[in-house]
Formats: structure tokens, C-alpha cells, sequence
């Protein structure tokens, strides 16, 4: 395991916070839960049936401790106020007949878990696509005060060099108000791996350089997250060379705050963060962390479909982090 992963396991296992995982019967899931319970990390919360998850742990070998919470949603205890909590959330776009056959979606189940504070945080994903487990997360957690929408961000990971790169997973072409919320919430991202967010806007012009619709929404995110956040190092917009080589910097942009140490970066879409993180990742040897959602009332992150154990080990850690941070800013 990384520095960084040890790091946030020693913090982690001071609060050992509940986490709800929707997808009970994969058995990545339950390799993780396993590891996550007896290293005392967190509190592992499994949905599905107790005898299709009991029946995937018997033929994977691994044995269920009675640390491990099974929630099944057909006979769950207090299903009726988990129906009547959902009706009241989603003000009338459920009937309690719809309700009552939504929650038995896991996804569904699980977020209202955590909305009920029955647990902390969800980690889902493994067996579900993005929008599975994004979108229960919009209508019942939703978002926090000051923000619109949600983001997915990676921590990219090369020895003892840690960097943030958002959004690469959610918004497809953020105007220059959702891109300065990007900004703000990924800096306060980048605090939780103990980063001091230097965050870069970047764009193709470096401060003005070139000029076209794409720069200007830059520059304009770039103004509106200063002003909003003051208390912040952003600048922009920025080449990725005037942002990360100090030399570059120093003929670009002498004057900016960053002088080439930008560590977060803001791409100014989803195709460009997209392609921009798995360079790193394939060409540069960075491992990348995520994708981390962020800007939600409590923790929920999406897994990849092809991940290992391993991955739902590591973002359940970051959820958990991301759990007690929220435990203190309550």
C-alpha cells in the first residue's frame, strides 16, 4: 500500500465510520468488506439478500464475520419509514406505491441508509454504471449549500508526488459559474490528502494569449472562484506548462501566485480531464485515485466495473475520510 493509502488508514481507523455497500453479493466487495473489518477500519454495511451474499462467500472461500451488517431490502425492519422519508424528500414526485418499489433498488436502499444516518457514506459501482449510482444520490443526498451540481475527481499518485485533476468524470462541458465550483470544491478535496491547494485553470491560453469563447469561460470560472474564495491560491487561465514548469511560468505568467507549483488542476471539460488524467496515468506512471465524487451532503463514490478488491478497499478509505471530515464540519 502507498504512503498516502497508510496514511489515511491511521486516520480512518481512529473513527471507524459506517459505510454502506449497495452491491452485498460481488465478491470484490466482500474480499474488501473482510479486510475493512478486521483491520478496523471501517464498519462495512452489505445489501442483498443474506443468503445469495452467504452463498458468493461460501464458493469465493472467504468467511463472513459477524461484524459485517446484511440489510436486505424485502424484509428490512424499518422499510415503512424509509418509504415515508423518501416520499418527504422527493416532494411529491413519489407515491408511497412508487417508493415502496424503488427502495428495493439497492442503490436506492443504500442512499436512503445513508440519508437516514443509519450510515455515513456509500461506495457502489463494481456491478452498476455511473448513473446508478449518481443518481440516487442527486434526488435523496443531494448537493451542498452553494452548489449545483456534483464533480468526479482523481488523485494522481507517483511516490511521494500527489496532484488533483478535476472534473474528469461528470460534467461534460461546465460553464464558467459550474467550472469556479469545480474549482472551490476541489481544492477542499485536495485538503482531505493533506495537499495545499495551488489550483490551475487551465485552458490552451496562458492569461490571455490566445482569445476565443473557450478561453474567456476559463478566465471568467477563474474570477468568479477568486472572488467567492479569496482564502484560495487560483489562478488562471493557464497552459499546463505555464501552470506546472517554473521556468515556463516565469516568461508566461511572473506575476501569478502559482510560479509553475500548481498541484490541482481544473480542466475545462470532461472530454479534456478525461483524456488529461489517463495520459498521466498510462504515459506518466501515475496511479489514479477515483473517480471521487465531490459537492454531495455526505460521502458516495462510484467504483469502476472493472475493478479489483483492492480499488474498493482503497475508495472505501477515501470515503471514509471524506465521512469524518463532514462529522466535523456538521
Amino acid at each position: 500500500m502507498s504512503d498516502l493509502f497508510t496514511e489515511i488508514k491511521g486516520q480512518v481507523q481512529q473513527h471507524q465510520p459506517t459505510i454502506v455497500f449497495p452491491e452485498g453479493t460481488d465478491e470484490r466487495i466482500l474480499k474488501a468488506a473482510i479486510q475493512l473489518t478486521s483491520e478496523r477500519i471501517v464498519k462495512p454495511i452489505l445489501i442483498g439478500s443474506p443468503e445469495a451474499i452467504k452463498e458468493v462467500a461460501n464458493k469465493e472461500g472467504i468467511k463472513l464475520t459477524s461484524d459485517i451488517t446484511i440489510y436486505n431490502p424485502a424484509d428490512y425492519a424499518e422499510f415503512d419509514a424509509m418509504v415515508e422519508a423518501f416520499v418527504e424528500r422527493r416532494k411529491g414526485k413519489e407515491t408511497e406505491d412508487s417508493a415502496r418499489k424503488v427502495l428495493l433498488d439497492v442503490n436506492y436502499f443504500g442512499t436512503m441508509l445513508v440519508y437516514m444516518n443509519k450510515a455515513e457514506g456509500l461506495v457502489s459501482g463494481a456491478a452498476h454504471s455511473t448513473g446508478d449510482t449518481v443518481r440516487p444520490a442527486l434526488q435523496i443526498i443531494k448537493t451542498l449549500p452553494g452548489i449545483k451540481r456534483t464533480s468526479g475527481v482523481f488523485v494522481m499518485v507517483k511516490e511521494d508526488q500527489k496532484f488533483v485533476f478535476g472534473d474528469c468524470a461528470i460534467n461534460i462541458a461546465p460553464n464558467a459559474e459550474e467550472l469556479s465550483e469545480i474549482a472551490i470544491a476541489t481544492a477542499e478535496t485536495a485538503k482531505l490528502f493533506d495537499i495545499d491547494p495551488k489550483v490551475a485553470m487551465l485552458s490552451f491560453s496562458t492569461l490571455g494569449s490566445a482569445s476565443s469563447q473557450e478561453t474567456q469561460k476559463v478566465s471568467e470560472a477563474t474570477k468568479i472562484a477568486q472572488a467567492a474564495r479569496p482564502d484560495l491560491v487560483i489562478d488562471g487561465e493557464f497552459q499546463f506548462d505555464a501552470a506546472f514548469v517554473p521556468a515556463v511560468a516565469q516568461k508566461k505568467a511572473p506575476n501569478s501566485p502559482l510560479q509553475g507549483q500548481a498541484n490541482v488542476f481544473i480542466f475545462p471539460s470532461l472530454e479534456s480531464g478525461n483524456l488529461g488524467y489517463k495520459i498521466a496515468q498510462r504515459l506518466g506512471g501515475y496511479d489514479a485515485i477515483g473517480p471521487i465524487l465531490q459537492g454531495l451532503n455526505k460521502p458516495v463514490n462510484d467504483l469502476s466495473r472493472g475493478c479489483d478488491a483492492d480499488d474498493v478497499f482503497k475508495l472505501s478509505l477515501i470515503t471514509a475520510m471524506q465521512a469524518i471530515k463532514q462529522r466535523v464540519t456538521v
